[in-house]
């Protein structure tokens, strides 16, 4: 690649890895990245290294796993000495420019006590310039809304759905049309932004797209196009009972999700609800995520021209539960919430190409150092990507996914002798996905060994009977860890920083 490209990475926050048409998702429609698709590099087991967002979006732009950036939760701050995917690109010329959100938690050493800053952990990542913020708050997008002739007194309930006749869960439609979308909104804002661009000059842009987030709300036809029976079957026991038996952690979590989170103006947890109840909110996200798919065939078709001097990146910075293992959201060691999308298009690149081995969150931002021939101001975990977007293979190349939870902020969902013993450092869920086996490592709770090709339904821990199995994970693990410690300055010797 003689000249530098323009960059354009797309989030999509909350998708899993499984939505999309184009990995054969029996009943999700993604025409729009399925086309995508066929001009890209497909990675098939791409998984985030943690959640929920802010610690997601912390790998993702710094190419560090959890254990080195530690942002444990949303509100955690980013340590200032990283560097990250935005300062990163300034050193390359460009100007990134944000659409939407990072979720980045400023280092308070870098702000007076006062600041407004440390009163949200919607923050941006340092090296970006906001072009159209969209925090959780969503004023600026009721702002739009309001000149398009919606009546602000509605705002404050404009995701409660009306009541379904005898159902828990509605799947009406909001008051606002498919083309008045946070993502709608996004999109046009990015295309406003395009047209000032010189063409002589490369850009670089984020656009951070809210949906397939909740809350679950969609308008028409997205909130009706899919049947509720319609879909693969669930993940789990039986009961969401069971499920909680398997694991404190899970018991844990199931204690601490309110169905509020998803369905505004609703009570109870989701563990309450039916499997019928689980069905109907499924059938809204995958409304929801044909409705991202949608805008961003709006954004391909815009850019198709540029496309020969233009790099696409889309992923997201975490999966959802959505039913499986009776739970909505992420978090915990099912795979369900860290399994994500990743497509890359760029000049020069492999088309129609898939990639079967394991890819990391931590990936992306090495990916783009590669790219722009840039030295990082730290070590990043993860690894270029650039072989396989050549078409290639990499001499080398991690054999499992690594991922991990930090599940200190539920400590106190936990029974008082669980809660001690995981104190003090030790409420952590360490889990390498492999191909034939899953092991989760705890401090202070019980590790597991799962299969993951077993069947839906299947809960079995095969940690005593199989106890070769058990080893070659743990040693696997431990090894991975080691090999992640911080080398940013263990690379070199002080006197070779002097002669330089």
């Amino acid at each position: 690649m003689t000249a530098r490209p323009n960059i354009l990475l797309i989030t999509a926050d909350q998708w899993r890895g499984d939505c999309l048409g184009t990995v054969g998702h029996p009943v999700v429609k993604t025409p729009n990245l399925d086309a995508f698709a066929a001009k890209a590099t497909v990675f098939e087991q791409h998984y985030a290294t943690t959640a929920p967002c802010s610690p997601a979006r912390a790998s993702l732009y710094t190419g560090l796993y959890q254990m080195n950036h530690r942002v444990i939760w949303n509100g955690a701050p980013l340590d200032d000495r990283f560097d990250n995917i935005a300062r990163a690109a300034r050193r390359a010329g460009y100007t990134p420019t944000l659409f939407g959100y990072t979720d980045t938690s400023p280092d308070p050493r870098q702000h007076h006590p006062g600041d407004p800053e440390l009163s949200t952990y919607e923050g941006v990542l340092p090296g970006f310039e906001v072009r159209q913020a969209l925090p959780g708050h969503e004023k600026e997008w009721f702002s739009w809304l309001t000149a398009r002739g919606h009546d602000p007194a509605t705002f404050d309930t404009i995701h409660q759905l009306e009541p379904e006749d005898g159902q828990r869960i509605s799947r009406k439609a909001p008051s606002y049309s498919k083309e008045e979308t946070q993502t709608a909104f996004l999109t046009d804002r990015f295309f406003s932004w395009l047209s000032e661009q010189d063409t002589g000059s490369p850009w670089m842009a984020h656009i951070s797209f809210l949906r397939p987030h909740p809350p679950m709300a969609v308008p028409e036809p997205y909130n009706l196009m899919y049947d509720p029976d319609d879909g693969p079957e669930f993940k789990g026991a039986t009961t969401a009972g069971k499920e909680a038996t398997f694991h404190p952690l899970i018991a844990a979590l199931q204690a601490a999700q309110h169905l509020t989170s998803h369905i505004p103006g609703s009570s109870g947890h989701v563990r309450d609800l039916s499997r019928e109840d689980l069905k109907r909110i499924r059938a809204l996200y995958f409304g929801m995520i044909t409705e991202v798919d949608t805008q961003l065939g709006r954004i391909f078709d815009k850019l198709e021209e540029i496309a020969d001097n233009t790099l696409i990146i889309f992923t997201s910075d975490h999966g959802e539960m959505m039913g499986d293992h009776w739970m909505l959201g992420k978090g915990g060691f099912y795979k369900e919430s860290y399994h994500i999308p990743l497509m890359i298009r760029g000049p020069g690149m492999a088309k129609a190409n898939r990639v079967s081995a394991f890819t990391s969150a931590a990936d992306i931002f090495p990916t783009l150092l590669d790219l722009l021939l840039l030295t990082p101001n730290h070590k990043p975990d993860g690894s270029s990507l650039m072989p396989y977007l050549n078409g290639g293979t990499p001499l080398s190349w991690r054999d499992a996914a690594l991922y991990e939870f930090d599940f200190r902020r539920l400590l106190q969902f936990f029974p008082e002798p669980l809660r001690k013993a995981c104190q003090n450092g030790q409420s952590c869920a360490l889990t390498r996905l492999a191909q034939d086996w899953q092991y989760v490592h705890f401090g202070g709770l019980p590790n597991l060994l799962l299969d993951p090709n077993a069947p839906p339904c299947t809960l079995d821990n095969r940690l005593d009977d199989a106890p070769n199995a058990h080893l070659e994970n743990l040693e696997a693990l431990l090894s991975t860890r080691m090999r992640h410690n911080d080398d940013t300055l263990a690379r070199s010797m002080v006197w070779e920083y002097y002669s330089n």
